[in-house]
């Protein structure tokens, strides 16, 4: 059960509420984000809401069945915008489009990068300062300093940042220097680092789990919103099966099934989904015709020479052509749509 509670309403009428509904048999647990107050009950599933639906203080009660509850469909019917500011957001109904390189690696590949965007029409800059290699010789970023200095130059083009958090002690230091932190698959269940992101007004993108379930994704969504922070990201990135001929098995499937069931934006990663760079392309288009309300893939002015994830790499000019066509498929999936 979620109950919305009316703005600023005492403390003492929220007791109040609280008393009345644990006397009904509910464990509540009081959530306040940047938009809303509310109480969610766990307790029976065929509980008549008119028997507190009556009591002051209380907006509006919906009975949520699933275990993912603030995340849910079931009671938030329209989808959540994420709003970046500088006209940029991650809506329904609108196709966003992220890009850039798997590692930052020196002021002259921000530069190169950023000028690729801004020719393209991307407004939206991922890439790696700390990096989790599987291999603790590869490169692991530029770290504080290249985050500093990426977003520096990324303020100067009016580009918006997107970049991964590894742990709960770097969301502070990097709070000033992002717009979207990204939760990557090791860390999707890491629920110490999701808790925190609950505490910051910043949107967070949370990837599915190396071999984690649909449900497990939006269990980990739900530890944000549960937190404080509503501003979150699905993102479909591939998950490890039996298969050997490519990186991950991009599960398509997802993107409608996540919409579905949640109010949250969702965006494919094609490049970790495949990790073949010839098939990037085919599966970022497979993924705006699956629903998806944005694609996230890499970009490099000389992939083969990339620190890290080169192979699933998109050269500048093959970025462009993929932008173009993402956008023209998004104009094709609307008309559809409309029959």
């Amino acid at each position: 059960m979620i109950i919305q509670l009316k703005k600023d309403l005492p403390i003492k009428d929220v007791d109040f509420l609280t008393a009345t509904i644990t006397g009904f048999g509910y464990q509540i647990t009081p959530v306040s984000t940047q938009f809303g107050h509310y109480l969610i009950g766990i307790g029976s599933r065929n509980f008549d809401i008119r028997k507190i639906g009556h009591l002051p203080g209380i907006q509006d009660i919906h009975m949520v069945s699933d275990d993912y509850k603030l995340v849910s469909k079931k009671w938030k019917v329209k989808p959540t915008k994420i709003d970046l500011g500088d006209d940029i957001a991650i809506q329904d109904g609108e196709m966003a489009i992220m890009a850039g390189p798997c590692s930052i690696e020196s002021e002259e590949q921000i530069v190169n990068v950023i000028n690729h965007l801004k020719q393209s029409g991307i407004s939206l800059m991922r890439g790696g300062v700390f990096k989790p290699r599987s291999s603790p010789y590869a490169f692991r970023g530029l770290g504080l300093d290249g985050l500093k200095l990426w977003h520096q130059l990324a303020r100067e083009a009016g580009i918006k940042i997107v970049t991964e958090v590894m742990q709960v002690s770097q969301i502070a230091e990097m709070y000033d220097y992002v717009d979207i932190f990204q939760v990557g698959a090791r860390n999707t269940q890491n629920f110490n680092l999701l808790d925190e992101l609950g505490k910051v007004d910043k949107a967070v993108l949370i990837k599915r789990g190396i071999s984690g379930t649909i449900e497990e994704l939006l269990q980990s969504a739900e530890y944000v919103f549960s937190g404080g922070n509503e501003k979150i990201i699905l993102c479909e990135r591939g998950i490890r099966t039996y298969e050997r001929a490519s990186r991950n098995t991009l599960d398509l499937n997802a993107i409608p099934i996540l919409k579905a069931k949640s109010h949250l934006p969702v965006v494919v990663d094609p490049s970790h989904g495949i990790g073949i760079r010839e098939y990037v392309p085919q599966m970022a288009l497979s993924g705006v015709m699956s629903g998806a309300d944005g694609i996230i893939y890499e970009t490099h002015e000389n992939p083969d020479k990339a620190y890290s994830d080169g192979q699933q790499t998109l050269n500048f000019d093959q970025s462009s052509l993929l932008a173009d066509q993402i956008r023209k498929t998004f104009a094709l999936r609307k008309t559809f749509q409309l029959l």
